[in-house]
C-alpha cells in the first residue's frame, strides 16, 4: 500500500480529531502567546509594539530592583502540586490494591468515582463546613473535649481540599494497573530466592508503573494550575499561579500579563515531562513516556 492510499485511510478517522486541536487548542494558545508579548493600554486594551516586558515582571526584574513576587507564588504552587501528589500517591497505591483484591470492588469504585457526582463548588464548600469554627469538625473536638481549632480560612484547608479532589484520579489509573498484574512473576521471583521486598519493587512494582505515571500527571499538573479550590478554602490568603492567572484575565483585565504568567506555568510543567521522559527513556522505558 502506497503512502498516498495510506492517507486516503486515515484522513476519515484522524481528520475530525485533527481539525478540533487546532481549532480549539492550537489556535487559542497561539493566541494567548502572542497576547504575551503585547502591552495593556489604560483602557484595558491590548496593543503596542512586542515587547517581553510582561516576562520580566513574572520574573521580578522591574526597573525598582528584584522583586520575585510572582516567582514565589509560583513556587507555592509548585509545591502545592508536589504535596498533593506525594500524599496521593501514598493513600492511592495501597488502596488500589486493596480494591483490586476485595471481593466488593465494584462498591469501592461506586464509593471512589460517587463525588463526581455531585457539583465541584458545593464539594468544596463542603469542606468548608466541615472546617469553620463552629463547624463539624469543631463540634466533634468540642464533644471530645478538645479546644476548637481554625482550619478555615488556611493552607491546610487549601491541601486538604486539593488532595481530596485529585485523589480519584490517581486511584482510577492505578486501579486499572494492579488489576493487570501477572502475579505469576511474583512466585517466580519468589522462587529465585528473592523476599517480599525484593519480589515487591522487582516483579510487581514495574507492572504498576503505566497506572502510576498517568495517575501522577493527572494528580500534578491540575493541582498546580488550581485556583478555585484556594479562594475558596483559603478565602484569598492562599494566593496560587492559577489565582493570578485568573485574576488577570477576571478582575485587573491585565490579559497580556496573564497570558505571560500562563505560559511561564506551562514551560516549567512542560520541562518538567521532558526531564521526565529523557529519564525514561535513558533507563529504557519508552512505553511509560
Amino acid at each position: 500500500m502506497n503512502k498516498r492510499a495510506s492517507w486516503k485511510q486515515l484522513l476519515p478517522t484522524l481528520g475530525p480529531g485533527a481539525l478540533w486541536l487546532f481549532v480549539f487548542t492550537l489556535i487559542p494558545t497561539l493566541l494567548i502567546f502572542y497576547a504575551s508579548f503585547l502591552q495593556r493600554d489604560p483602557h484595558g486594551w491590548l496593543g503596542g509594539p512586542l515587547t517581553l516586558e510582561n516576562y520580566r515582571r513574572f520574573l521580578g526584574l522591574t526597573s525598582e530592583g528584584f522583586d520575585p513576587i510572582y516567582l514565589r507564588i509560583l513556587g507555592r504552587s509548585l509545591l502545592l502540586g508536589f504535596v498533593t501528589t506525594l500524599v496521593s500517591v501514598l493513600i492511592g497505591y495501597p488502596f488500589a490494591f486493596f480494591i483490586a483484591g476485595s471481593p466488593r470492588k465494584n462498591l469501592l469504585l461506586l464509593l471512589v468515582v460517587l463525588p463526581f457526582w455531585t457539583n465541584f463548588l458545593i464539594r468544596v464548600y463542603a469542606w468548608i463546613v466541615i472546617f469553620q469554627r463552629k463547624g463539624v469538625l469543631n463540634a466533634l473536638l468540642g464533644y471530645l473535649g478538645f479546644d476548637p481549632v481554625m482550619l478555615y480560612p488556611s493552607w491546610t484547608a487549601v491541601y486538604v481540599g486539593t488532595i481530596y479532589t485529585y485523589l480519584p484520579f490517581l486511584i482510577l489509573p492505578l486501579y486499572a494497573s494492579v488489576e493487570k498484574i501477572d502475579w505469576t512473576l511474583l512466585e517466580a521471583a519468589y522462587d529465585l530466592g528473592a523476599g517480599r521486598i525484593q519480589g515487591f519493587w522487582h516483579a510487581i512494582f514495574p507492572q504498576t508503573l503505566p497506572g502510576l505515571v498517568a495517575g501522577v500527571l493527572l494528580v500534578f499538573i491540575p493541582a498546580v494550575g488550581t485556583f478555585v479550590i484556594s479562594d475558596l478554602l483559603g478565602a484569598g490568603k492562599a494566593i496560587l499561579i492559577g489565582n493570578v492567572i485568573q485574576q488577570q484575565f477576571g478582575a485587573s483585565r491585565d490579559w497580556a500579563f496573564g497570558s505571560a504568567a500562563a505560559f511561564v506555568l506551562m514551560a516549567v510543567v512542560l520541562t518538567g515531562l521532558w526531564l521526565y521522559a529523557r529519564w525514561a527513556g535513558e533507563r529504557g522505558m519508552e512505553e511509560l513516556v
